[in-house]
């Protein structure tokens, strides 16, 4: 299926789930991250979700983070130059919701997209090659292409991967995993 057509399509089945479905799947799409094998980092960046587009709630994923005493990393975004100015998440930290609704820090330590081993990366739709679909501004793309090139790119949705996405661009950055409720897909 088509980009388009799949952004359509999984903005539809999200607008059908309940606040109380967003938390059970969050919650166990974080119990599938503990699971993984990738806990010997220092540097993970996590989104944090648009509540009104219902994506993943990262707040339980947070929490993990914090319990295995890792650096978190969120972002500012530029909706300009369309680039990501990334800060440590520390208990000083102050959010704000920017005009698309999107909690950011107000400020803080900046860490480079280079320092960074692990990406947790927002998503409406992917497939089993490791493509994903997003809102279609190309954050995720520009931040992604920036980092260390053995930087962990890992998707998380709510639902199952597609068999194959068309109209992939040739900068789109492929993911590394992706985890549902369900299943961890690696590519």
């Amino acid at each position: 299926m088509h980009k388009k057509e799949l952004r359509s399509k999984y903005k539809a089945l999200r607008a059908e789930l309940s606040h109380e479905d967003i938390e059970e799947r969050s919650l166990a799409i974080a119990n599938q991250v503990v699971r993984m094998d990738i806990w010997d980092k220092l540097y993970y960046h996590t989104f944090l979700p648009i509540s009104e587009h219902k994506e993943v709630d990262t707040e339980f994923l947070l929490q993990v983070l914090a319990g295995r005493d890792k650096e978190i990393v969120v972002s500012k975004s530029d909706f300009e130059t369309r680039k990501m100015t990334h800060f440590l998440l520390t208990d000083n930290t102050r959010f704000q919701k920017n005009e698309y609704n999107i909690p950011e820090p107000v400020d803080g330590i900046e860490v480079p997209a280079d320092k960074i081993d692990v990406v947790f990366v927002p998503l409406l739709a992917f497939d089993k090659k490791g493509h994903r679909v997003g809102y279609g501004k190309g954050f995720y793309d520009l931040f992604l292409s920036g980092c260390k090139k053995d930087v962990l790119k890992i998707g998380l949705s709510f639902f199952e991967a597609e068999e194959e996405i068309t109209g992939v661009f040739e900068n789109d950055v492929r993911l590394d995993f992706c985890v549902t409720p369900d299943t961890i897909y690696k590519f």
